[in-house]
Formats: structure tokens, sequence, C-alpha cells
């Protein structure tokens, strides 16, 4: 619990209902579906994020997770890193492990998410064409 109090003495509340809201919408993520992943009802994180209540530490970690923000980041201590954001959370947490891929199977994975790039521009040229033909 000391843990926890040392934040909360350290951490401007409000700026961490703003960061909560921020990044939940930049993972586009509701209210609901964030509050199902960290197993808390949704009317509790609806209270977090309007500054009403505060989140225990271990809900702040799993958050965080989640997020893929620091806790730095979701106290308002430092800036967001906007590098890179993966809206998927499944999909993320893949990325993240991808550097653990022997190098061949990197090389597999680039050709493969290519080729699935290349399928959906080409499905998105052909819809375009049919609605100018119509």
């Amino acid at each position: 619990m000391t843990v926890f109090n040392d934040f909360k003495d350290r951490v401007n509340m409000a700026a961490l209902a703003e960061r909560l809201k921020e990044f939940r919408e930049r993972r586009k993520l509701s209210q609901v579906r964030l509050a199902e992943l960290i197993n808390v009802s949704p009317r509790v994180y609806n209270r977090w994020e309007n500054g009403d209540a505060t989140p225990h530490w271990d809900s702040i970690v799993k958050i965080a997770d989640f997020l893929g923000a620091s806790l730095d980041e979701l106290a308002g201590r430092t800036e967001v890193n906007d590098n890179i954001v993966i809206h998927n959370h499944k999909l993320h947490e893949l990325y993240k492990k991808v550097d653990l891929l022997p190098d061949k199977d990197q090389e597999a994975l680039i050709i493969l998410l290519d080729s699935l790039m290349a399928r959906t521009h080409l499905n998105t040229l052909m819809k375009e064409s049919e609605t100018i033909r119509n």
C-alpha cells in the first residue's frame, strides 16, 4: 500500500483521469471494452476516467499494459510517446515480441504482411473501380 500512497502523493489525479481517457481513445477502445479487458465494471472505470474515484495500483498497472503506456505517461509525468500505435490489443502484444523471432521468421512475417496489405489495396481499388462504372 505504501507504493500506491507514494504514487497518489506524487501524481495529479485529475491528470491521471485525463490521460486515461486520452490513451483509451487513442487505442479506439470504449470505456466498456477497456473495463472488460482489465476485469472491472464499466461503472467503476467511468468513475476513474471522470476523476470521481482513484484506481488501485494493480488496476493502474493493468491499464498501462493494455494501453501500451508507461506509468509515467499515464500519470502525466512524461510526454506521450507516439512512436507506434496498434489499435488491436492482441496484435500490439504480438508486435512487441517480433524482435524475439529469428531473422528468417521476421522476413517471412514481412512478406506475409506486405502481401496482406497489397491484397487490401487491390480490393479497395477494385471497389472504387466498380463504383465509378456504376
